[in-house]
């Protein structure tokens, strides 16, 4: 009978987290119908935004430049004859299917958090709950801090050298929209991910996985590997992946912070008890 309860009681959990997984799918497909329906609009200022000469980072770095009195190649942007290919028959209407299903995942963000919270909220102690209050604000604020500093930093950065590198005179660069779309859509995403690692150390270090010793310890290993992972989610470019590598590594020593804070946190509450 105890094991009957238990089984109905897994099945019940199963049938929940199935209605929170709904309930964010749902998020997404409305945002992605609405991204869909304007996709011209989004393709035009945003997905494509930076092959125009005057976005904002060109026009920042510019200047930039311009007041050390150094010439720069920002400042003489030219993307007129960078057209882009749609060499399939479907491939607009796919790439505006995809491309708007990333953007609603992105803009869904804080409401997908906000099931996951609901589904693990009741396994938690009300001190628990009380002081992990704050997770889904400061998630989403590292998230959206990803997708503004690889919409603003990362992908300018990244074109304006895609674009312009070139082996020879006989090679000339005509580039897919799947290519374009999917370099954007791709660091927009990763980027915001990786501005997560605070938010995971603390979990991390709330279950007893890691300890600060141990994240001062393989300092040398998270090089590595937020290189690794730069590497990934951005175009084989040095200069992308160390801007990307730099806040990660920041993020990395907050996060140890936050470790440190968490143990101090969890030995205050076993002296009481």
């Amino acid at each position: 009978m105890a094991e009957q309860q238990k089984e109905m009681s897994f099945l019940g959990h199963l049938e929940e987290l199935r209605w929170h997984m709904v309930r964010s799918a749902a998020a997404i497909f409305i945002l992605a119908i609405v991204f869909f329906a304007f996709a011209e609009q989004v393709y035009d200022h945003f997905l494509l935004a930076h092959i125009q000469p005057d976005f904002i980072t060109y026009r920042i770095f510019c200047d930039f430049f311009n007041f050390f009195g150094v010439d720069s190649d920002f400042c003489t942007i030219n993307f007129a004859d960078k057209k882009l290919q749609s060499i399939k028959v479907t491939s607009q209407l796919m790439n505006s299917i995809w491309s708007s299903l990333i953007l609603g995942v992105i803009v869904a963000f804080p409401y997908i958090l906000w099931e996951i919270w609901r589904f693990i909220s009741p396994g938690l102690t009300e001190n628990e709950i009380k002081r992990s209050r704050g997770f889904i604000l400061i998630a989403s604020i590292l998230f959206f801090i990803g997708v503004l500093f690889s919409f603003y930093v990362i992908a300018p950065v990244s074109i304006h050298f895609l674009y312009n590198y070139q082996i020879t005179d006989s090679i000339q660069n005509s580039f897919t929209l799947e290519s374009h779309i999917g370099l954007v859509t791709n660091m927009l995403l990763g980027v915001s991910i990786l501005f997560e690692l605070p938010v995971l150390i603390y979990f991390l270090t709330k279950i007893g996985l890691i300890t600060p010793e141990f994240l001062k310890r393989y300092r040398k290993h998270a090089l590595v590997v937020v290189l690794i992972l730069a590497a990934i989610i951005t175009p084989p470019d040095v200069a992308s992946q160390v801007i990307v590598a730099i806040p990660i590594l920041f993020l990395y020593e907050i996060g140890i912070k936050v470790s440190k804070r968490v143990i101090k946190n969890q030995e205050k509450n076993a002296n009481k008890s």
